[in-house]
């Protein structure tokens, strides 16, 4: 297990978090905005912004504390097909708190296990895995 992959920020539009996917192969930024409607986790991939309902922190947790042992992330693109018994499947499915895909943008609504997963991690609220493939979360 490697050190969480997060360098400096304070999680502010201002000051955003500098993170690492779960595999540790791409950077990217995450911030929440609280101005907007609904407040947002968004998050900068290069020159492509996704947001995520800011809920989704407490959700995920609540979930993953309820579950009691690791999960796999199962993180794919809206649209396509999700792995059962993940985190990306919880993050898209109606019985969830949010009934339904926590991400706000539609076409950009997907690989939420990918980009909220190292967030919770910088965060101090759950262990997650940094391997190549396959990795897995739980709640600390």
């Amino acid at each position: 297990m490697t050190e969480a992959p997060v360098a400096g920020g304070r999680g502010t539009p201002d000051d955003p978090w500098l993170l690492k996917t779960p595999s540790l192969t791409s950077e990217y930024q995450a911030w929440r905005d609280e101005t907007l409607t609904p407040p947002a986790l968004v998050v900068q991939v290069g020159s492509t912004r996704l947001s995520y309902q800011l809920r989704c922190i407490e959700d995920c947790c609540a979930m993953l504390k309820a579950r009691g042992d690791w999960m796999a992330l199962g993180s794919a693109d809206e649209g396509k097909p999700v792995q059962p018994d993940t985190v990306e499947a919880w993050a898209r499915n109606e019985a969830n708190p949010a009934g339904g895909y926590y991400g706000l943008r539609k076409g950009y609504r997907g690989r939420f296990a990918n980009y909220v997963s190292p967030v919770l991690e910088a965060l101090g609220l759950v262990e997650l895995e940094h391997n190549p493939r396959n990795n897995r979360i739980r709640v600390l």
